[in-house]
Formats: C-alpha cells, structure tokens, sequence
C-alpha cells in the first residue's frame, strides 16, 4: 500500500500477508465486509466502525441552482448522498498525534486478534 490510492487488491494482499489467509479467501473477506457496509448504506442505516469513523445517509432536498459559467438556473433533483466522519482516533493518527493505548494494543496483538471472535459473538 505504498501507492497514492489504496485498492481493494491492496486490502486482500495486507490480509494475505498479515492474517495468513489464501489471496482467495482475503479477496472473499474484504469482498463480504464491503458488501455488508454496502447494504447498510442501501438501507440507509449508518455504518459505524470503531476506532475508524461513521458512515452516515444523508438527504438531499430538491434545490434550485445556477450554472456560474452560464448563470442559468438548475434544478437538482432530490438525492441521497454518503458522507464520512472519521473517529476522533483517525484524526490523531492523521495529525501525527498518539492516539491512546487501544489503537497500539491492536498492532501489537497484530490483524488476527481483529478475527477472534468476542465472547459476546459466540454461540453455546
């Protein structure tokens, strides 16, 4: 991922390399988690990840606009529109600053305590 635009063959080979899994079934989990925040979006649900940052359905009304090149006036139809707000944790990161314990016991713990199942998960 040193390129300027992270793809999805980026995420299933750091998932390849840093979980263990097959290039195959790295591609399959990258594929699924896309999918289901896609399908939330579609719902219109918020989809939110911890540590990362919301992404939040937003409506846009109906609204009259003008063509600043032509000044002639525009309709813009009604629209849904997603918008991200990154974690307060991201922004740090960002901004070079440290972002806490939680975000350092995971690189120390490495991709595969993300793949653990919680005890709340778990099915007796």
């Amino acid at each position: 991922m040193t390129g300027k635009n992270v793809t999805r063959v980026d995420l299933c080979e750091a998932v390849h390399k840093k979980v263990g899994l097959s290039r195959s079934e790295s591609l399959a989990m990258i594929e699924l988690v896309l999918n289901e925040i896609t399908i939330g979006l579609v719902e219109g649900e918020t989809v939110k990840l911890s540590s990362f940052g919301s992404f939040i359905v937003r409506k846009k009304k109906l609204r009259i606009s003008r063509n600043p090149k032509t000044g002639i006036q525009a309709t813009i139809s009604p629209r849904r529109v997603v918008v991200f707000k990154p974690s307060v944790i991201l922004k740090q990161q960002i901004n070079g600053k440290r972002s806490g314990a939680k975000i350092s016991a995971l690189v120390e713990l490495g991709s595969s305590a993300l793949l653990r199942p919680r005890s709340a998960d778990v099915c007796s």
